[in-house]
């Protein structure tokens, strides 16, 4: 938590002004965030300079007082990027040295969070790296003892027990992070389940080393690697079951390319059913096949709730335009898709020219299939194709707009909405027209549920994006609101909309297979619970499940129609 936010802060401050940013010292403990740091135009400095301007962050570590006080001296504006957990070890420091008690800290010297912690110690704090360094002490008259955040467990429990056999006098806080705890004993655990174990994350994380130290102590293969360019299976042996683990600072990003690269290897050593059902998966998730399916059953899902029959036109137009519409939208978000879905990126950049190409043939597709309906949904698909356009073009001249170039992108969490729109009015508002020749009462309940539907899905594609949004500063939802809130939102929805559907069959306004179709929202409304506690596995198979659920309202609107 506390180094997420920290790059969050950074990354949101480089979003908001063009004045110079600085961290002062590495903000966190992973090259690869820095080097994405630096991009962003946010750079380090090691010294306090007499004079400065522009902005400070104060890494997550934190730092002696006397630095905080003169970075504000020189002249910067500080942010305050300290992990809220490190900030709660300093206060106890702070409060007990002014009381007169000597500080027994337990962790690296030269590590920043322990430079940081004796600041607030002063002349009454020690630092301790190990048993002996304890046992050498001198007796002091009242002393605490405190622990460096991602100190390892298992030793500073034997320092509590050295402590309350021969210094019963002294107060011990065990000031380890819980999430640091936690991660430590899940790869204890994980040890025991596997035949090998994969870390991830920068060479100077102490609370990486201490993970990688966990699993070798556990007699199981492992290996510390920084990026998925330096994974060597080869130094695993031959395992079935491999564990990832990944220290505090690691992003999500690099943890998702070496899960990724892991699973495409893993996957190569399976037999041949198994190598091609993963292929097949994988190729239609991401090429967008699998979406544009799930586009035709939720278009013959909603006319089926009106009472139509849809047309085969009015399906191709929904499944063509869409799949036009989204593979676009990867081919020119190609940038984030790098930290979002790297697999995606490599994906889209291998087979650009040919994905272009497709991309323009599905959409002339689309409007010629409009075309021929008539020309009103000709028209439609046009206005819907030139908005896209303007959805990314400055609203302004030139002449008039100055430095301000507003465009509707730029408005927070406009993507996510009118993507929603557009699967909408193509799924529920084409096939009404075409079928009745204009819209009914119950065609807007239709269209309003179709939205909210596509909305929690695409809402919740961005709370796993926020990271990568964030670097190429992207507002979607979840950076607005918050990953807790907006899932909670989603949350909400998804049972409103479960609500809705059979509210609307019980009234009799739809047919009875609202009752049937209630379980899609349902069905999402337990995927995202299962996602929250942890019990959706990573990769591929998170799209795959959430893209299902337009495919499972296709395949239970055709059952209802059989029955």
């Amino acid at each position: 938590m506390g180094v997420r936010r920290a790059v969050e802060m950074a990354l949101d401050a480089s979003n908001r002004t063009d004045t110079p940013i600085y961290t002062y010292g590495p903000l966190i403990h992973n090259p690869q965030v820095m080097d994405i740091l630096a991009q962003k135009g946010i750079s380090v400095i090691r010294r306090i300079p007499e004079n400065g301007t522009g902005t400070v962050l104060i890494r997550a570590h934190g730092v002696p007082p006397e630095d905080r006080d003169k970075l504000k001296q020189a002249g910067f504006d500080v942010i305050d990027a300290t992990c809220p957990k490190v900030i709660k070890v300093q206060s106890i420091i702070a409060k007990h040295a002014r009381q007169g008690y000597s500080v027994i800290i337990v962790g690296h010297r030269a590590h920043p969070e322990i430079i940081g912690l004796q600041g607030y110690a002063g002349d009454l704090g020690v630092v301790a790296e190990s048993m002996d360094d304890l046992k050498a002490l001198p007796e002091f008259d009242k002393a605490i003892i405190v622990a460096q955040t991602t100190q390892n467990k298992a030793f500073f429990e034997a320092v509590t027990d050295w402590a309350e056999k021969f210094h019963p006098n002294y107060r011990v806080f065990n000031t380890i992070c819980d999430s640091t705890e936690s991660r430590q004993k899940d790869v204890r655990e994980l040890a025991e389940k596997v035949d090998a174990v994969v870390v991830v994350g920068g060479y100077e994380s102490g609370n990486t080393k201490r993970l990688f130290d966990i699993a070798t102590d556990a007699g199981k293969a492992a290996i510390h690697i920084e990026t998925e360019a330096e994974l060597d299976v080869s130094q695993l042996g031959t395992p079935r079951h491999i564990a990832i683990t990944a220290g505090a600072s690691t992003p999500n990003w690099v943890i998702k390319r070496v899960y990724r690269e892991l699973e495409n290897r893993m996957i190569n050593n399976r037999r041949c059913f198994k190598r091609l059902r993963f292929f097949i998966h994988r190729s239609l998730l991401l090429s967008n096949i699998y979406l544009a399916a799930g586009a035709g059953c939720l278009t013959y899902a909603a006319a089926m709730l009106q009472g139509l029959v849809p047309s085969l036109s009015a399906v191709l137009v929904a499944v063509f335009y869409l799949l036009c519409m989204h593979t676009f939208n990867n081919l020119i978000d190609i940038t984030s898709d790098r930290y979002n879905d790297p697999d995606r990126a490599t994906f889209f950049q291998q087979n650009r020219l040919l994905l272009s190409a497709l991309t323009g043939l599905f959409g002339l597709g689309g409007v010629l299939i409009a075309y021929s309906m008539g020309p009103l949904f000709f028209l439609l698909l046009v206005c819907m194709s030139f908005m896209g356009i303007v959805y990314s073009i400055s609203l302004v001249p030139k002449g008039i707009a100055g430095g301000l170039k507003p465009k509707i992108r730029d408005i927070p969490g406009s993507k996510t909405v009118l993507v929603a729109l557009a699967w909408g009015i193509l799924t529920t508002i084409v096939p009404a027209v075409d079928g009745f020749g204009y819209i009914k009462p119950v065609t807007v309940l239709i269209f309003f549920w179709m939205v909210s539907l596509v909305f929690v899905r695409t809402a919740f594609f961005d709370i796993l994006d926020m990271q990568g949004s964030r670097i190429v500063g992207k507002e979607t939802i979840p950076i607005l609101l918050g990953e807790q809130k907006t899932m909670a939102w989603l949350k909400n929805l998804a049972g409103l909309m479960m609500i809705v559907l059979i509210g609307a069959s019980a009234g009799g306004a739809i047919s009875s297979l609202g009752y049937l179709l209630s379980l899609c929202p349902l069905s999402m409304l337990m995927f995202l619970s299962a996602y929250e506690r942890g019990g959706i596995s990573s990769g591929f198979r998170q799209g795959f499940l959430m893209e299902s659920h337009f495919i499972l309202a296709g395949l239970l609107t055709g059952l209802w129609a059989l029955i």
